[in-house]
């Protein structure tokens, strides 16, 4: 049978485009406007094939993670899925972990907004200005996602299109330029092992993220059935954009390995100094749906862990009206506008990355645990090949690891050791706690 989720107070009102736009929305953020130029000095003409290769490698785990989304229709996502697995602990931690991580990143992002900002107004990156900026920008995504989660989606929806506009629009200008050989996948003499092997281990992080639009599957109306087709949707989708911009940035500029905005560049050689406007313009609505999709998904674990009573009962009330957890994404933009005005945490630039594999890792291993659970779970997804999916998932996450610096690792201990002490405190305080 499916997982039987605790009756939360949501309504189920997200279809498969919304769950989609979610997922897509945390993969592509402002990265794809300047990874173009780091994957031509790495692999040259192969280039477009990195990007090819790379969703070739999270597609065992993209369906992992179908699969295990079609057992669940609980808030929670991933962390929902190795609690139960492994326990309360290991979900608390998987909350915990990913909540910080996209604190992190979500902070990161709001000033990259500020920043290119002031590009059409440089006063906005500065002093009070930009604490302003800041400030209004967060609440403004908060307040969005407090008036309802269809409010939200369909804000996202029209971000979603103004962000792909533009880089459709470099692909089907730059179609002309295009050289049948810059698409033959040769590597070039010039392009060693190494660097090709560095490319695909830098290409492959423009592909994480989509675990984020996991976590809402309680406001989903079909989420065992709709979840798995939004991953696999968003993949496709996410794989032909990236490889047709890299292709078009190959032809269109030769000297792509240098430029320091690449996908800008391409724009102004194909349609003059507006189009590198339209696609500055871009950047920004690109990191805004980015944002916004994090101030939906992240405050649900919140929202989930007090439900389950490991953090305070308010941070899991539902609006009367809106039908939303409000005070926990209140919560979650206070935390980010304040993380942002500080500005400079560089050394937690490791942790988003490292915990996401972890996660992965973690979630891959429940499978053998979930399939024996549910068993008799006839609606589920089953993937063929028995265990021969996950296996190859974990393999890539493994591989993903060793490029993982020891400066990550101490940080993602160190909070995962606050993690366990805040999980044992919270045990120690519930009523029934043993």
């Amino acid at each position: 049978m499916t997982v039987k989720a605790p009756a939360e107070p949501l309504v189920r009102q997200l279809s498969v485009v919304a769950l989609w736009l979610l997922i897509v929305n945390g993969m592509v953020g402002a990265g794809i406007f300047g990874l173009p130029a780091e994957a031509a000095r790495l692999a040259g003409n192969f280039s477009p094939w990195v990007f090819v290769i790379c969703a070739g490698l999270m597609f065992p785990i993209i369906l992992t993670f179908a699969q295990l989304s079609s057992h669940f229709g609980g808030t929670g996502g991933a962390m929902l899925y190795a609690g139960t697995a492994f326990g309360p602990m290991v979900e608390f931690q998987a909350g915990w972990a990913f909540y910080i991580a996209r604190l992190t990143a979500f902070s990161a992002n709001l000033n990259l907004l500020v920043v290119t900002l002031g590009y059409f107004w440089p006063l906005a990156a500065q002093g009070a200005m930009r604490i302003t900026l800041l400030f209004v920008t967060c609440a403004l995504f908060t307040l969005i996602n407090v008036a309802g989660a269809r409010r939200a989606i369909t804000w996202l929806g029209a971000l979603t299109v103004l962000k792909f506009l533009p880089l459709i629009g470099v692909i089907a200008f730059g179609l002309h330029h295009l050289d049948p050989a810059v698409l033959a996948p040769v590597v070039e003499t010039s392009t060693t092992s190494t660097d090709l092997g560095a490319a695909i281990l830098l290409v492959i992080y423009a592909y994480v993220g989509f675990e984020s639009g996991l976590v809402p599957a309680a406001e989903a109306r079909r989420p065992q059935r709709d979840m798995p087709r939004a991953l696999l949707a968003a993949l496709l989708t996410v794989s032909v954009l990236y490889a047709g911009v890299q292709a078009v940035s190959m032809a269109a500029l030769p000297e792509l390995a240098s430029s320091a905005q690449p996908v800008v560049a391409v724009a102004d050689v194909l349609l003059g100094p507006v189009g590198a406007v339209i696609l500055t313009a871009g950047i920004l609505v690109s990191v805004g749906g980015n944002l916004l999709g994090s101030a939906f998904t992240t405050p649900r674990v919140t929202y989930r862990l007090a439900l389950d009573g490991y953090l305070p009962r308010w941070l899991g009330a539902v609006h009367p009206k809106y039908n939303t957890p409000a005070w926990s994404i209140i919560a979650y933009g206070v935390l980010c506008f304040l993380l942002a005005v500080k500005g400079s945490f560089a050394w937690l630039a490791g942790l988003s990355v490292l915990t996401r594999i972890l996660l992965y890792l973690c979630c891959i291993g429940a499978v053998p645990r979930i399939r024996r659970l549910f068993a008799d779970d006839a609606g589920a997804l089953r993937l063929p090949g028995g265990y021969a999916v996950p296996i190859i998932a974990a393999a890539v996450c493994l591989a993903l690891l060793t490029r993982v610096g020891s400066a990550a690792w101490l940080v993602t201990a160190a909070f995962l050791a606050v993690g366990t002490v805040l999980y044992l405190l919270a045990r120690a305080s519930r009523p029934n706690s043993p």
